[in-house]
């Protein structure tokens, strides 16, 4: 049983905010802390397509597609000489309850449910992404146009910074942290051309993120995504003081 969850994930766009550090300190686990790029503190407001989810192997009929939005930020780990890089997620939204409740009942996670939708686009060079979610009778939206042709992204740039994080880290409370490995491959990205986000930051993920109502992205990124694995396996994070 080493594998939790497996899935397609598909169009994968990450509107990316430069943000105050100490808005984010409330929400770090125990033992990670802030991981910048070029000294900034960033949270990315994420939208894509899970397809052909499966639990331990065994497919979901019916909801096992469905559009996915979260807001995310980056931590790190330092265990020796090792730096482990990962993400924490403020929410996740998705549109099936049980899907939800799976998550949130075996890991711990922050799955909200709101219904969602979205609309694909593609003409000659040039396609088209919306995805969209239902709060407080209010539809919020991402949408991007890009190019067609995915290309690698280049070392140690911004995207790479976004999308290279293969941890995740979850807060199950002031004490206790679990770490848990996500697998897929690099992605390639696609040239955003045009991008417009209407999203009701406060309504969706509090007070905190309130800034984000008058916020510009610094800059919103495309990946064309791949199968991604989810381990089972999860480890509680021991900090020096509770091993001593």
């Amino acid at each position: 049983m080493s594998t939790f969850l497996k899935a397609d994930w598909e169009n994968i766009i990450m509107a990316n905010y430069a943000i105050a550090p100490e808005l984010l300190e409330p929400y770090l686990p125990k033992g990670v802390t802030l991981d910048l790029f070029q000294g900034k503190a960033y949270v990315s407001l994420v939208g894509f397509m899970f397809k052909n989810t499966k639990l331990f192997n065994v497919p979901i009929p019916k909801l096992g597609t469905f559009e996915e939005i979260n807001l995310r930020f980056y931590v790190k780990r330092v265990e020796g000489t090792t730096v482990k890089r990962g993400v924490v997620f403020i929410n996740e939204t998705i549109p099936y309850r049980i899907v939800a409740w799976v998550a949130n009942k075996l890991y711990n996670e922050h799955y909200t449910v709101v219904p969602t939708r979205h609309e694909y686009r593609i003409k000659k060079q040039q396609q088209q992404l919306t995805f969209e979610w239902l709060r407080n009778k209010k539809w919020n939206s991402i949408y991007v146009k890009t190019d067609t042709q995915a290309k690698a992204m280049q070392p140690n740039s911004f995207e790479e910074f976004i999308y290279e994080h293969y941890l995740g880290y979850t807060k199950v409370n002031e004490k206790t942290t679990e770490e848990y490995r996500l697998k897929h491959p690099s992605w390639e990205l696609y040239t955003v051309e045009d991008y417009k986000i209407n999203c009701d930051f406060k309504a969706m993920y509090g007070e905190d993120f309130s800034v984000l109502d008058s916020t510009k992205p610094s800059a919103v990124f495309v990946a064309k995504g791949s199968s991604v694995k989810i381990e089972w396996k999860r480890n509680r994070i021991k900090t020096a003081h509770e091993r001593s």
